[in-house]
């Protein structure tokens, strides 16, 4: 039998184990049939069964069991001979990437609407703030010395989320089958889009923390502190789509990381960025 503790993450979260348990009673489910009895959103079930997948398989029918793996595992939760290292509280480093990614607020969006107010919130202080300090906002990105109105650079800002939804919500499904739960998808989105919607803020606010500085050191500070929110605003979005389209973290990285790169080239290609 396999060392359970290198499971940690996966079987600490009690949806995946009632999965596991459910799966070893009843040997096979239809998806369906688990939403009905676990009573969460479409997004949230894929989620975990893609983090089970090496656990489970499927029939002609798409009904999904364990495998080999699955029924170990799950003689072992039956016997409660769980080991020590899954039944503790959780260690630092699982605490501190939880927060990084925002897990606990991004896990109450499965009823979204609780939360869409919070996400156009956001969006708003986003495209407000972009206008008030006379930034071009390009989605990860800020440009200086803008030519638009106020009203302007607001709907931009909107357009560029929007747009970051949508594509998304393309992405996943070409790349990976994912359909449905878009009202999920965009409240995550608004909420992911916090780090970056702060910039502006801290452009207006750094030549009044530091005043002693001139305004190459000032454009300096203000690079270092848009790279670290794009960091984490990349972070963020990741956390986003892995909650919103139900795929796992490394899946949710490699469309974040599609987006940014495609800002770039688009950046480089209207030569605005060099």
């Amino acid at each position: 039998m396999e060392d359970l503790s290198r499971y940690y993450t996966l079987l600490r979260d009690p949806a995946r184990r009632k999965i596991i348990e459910i799966l070893g009673v009843q040997e096979k489910i239809g998806f369906k049939e688990l939403r009905q009895t676990l009573g969460l959103s479409v997004g949230t079930i894929y989620y975990h069964l893609d983090m089970l997948s090496g656990f489970l398989s499927q029939d002609k029918q798409r009904k999904y069991r364990l495998n080999d793996r699955g029924q170990a595992l799950y003689r072992v939760l039956k016997d409660g001979n769980v080991p020590t290292a899954l039944e503790i509280g959780e260690t630092f480093s699982h605490h501190v990437g939880k927060w990084l990614f925002l897990s606990p607020v991004f896990a109450k969006t499965v009823k979204p609407l609780r939360l869409l107010p919070v996400s156009i919130v956001i969006l708003v202080l986003g495209a407000w703030g972009s206008a008030y300090a006379g930034l071009d906002p390009a989605l990860f990105f800020y440009l200086r010395y803008s030519v638009y109105s106020f009203y302007t650079i607001m709907v931009l800002y909107f357009f560029n989320w929007i747009g970051l939804f949508l594509f998304a919500d393309l992405f996943t499904y070409l790349l990976y089958k994912r359909t449905g739960n878009d009202l999920q998808l965009f409240t995550c989105f608004g909420i992911a889009s916090f780090p970056l919607a702060i910039f502006p803020y801290a452009f207006m606010v750094v030549p009044v923390i530091f005043p002693m500085l001139g305004l190459a050191d000032l454009d300096m500070v203000r690079q270092y502190v848009l790279v670290a929110l794009q960091v984490w605003g990349l972070l963020w979005v990741s956390a986003a789509c892995c909650f919103g389209k139900g795929i796992r973290l490394d899946k949710a990285i490699v469309v974040s990381l599609t987006v940014m790169y495609l800002n770039i080239a688009i950046l480089f290609l209207q030569g605005r960025f060099s």
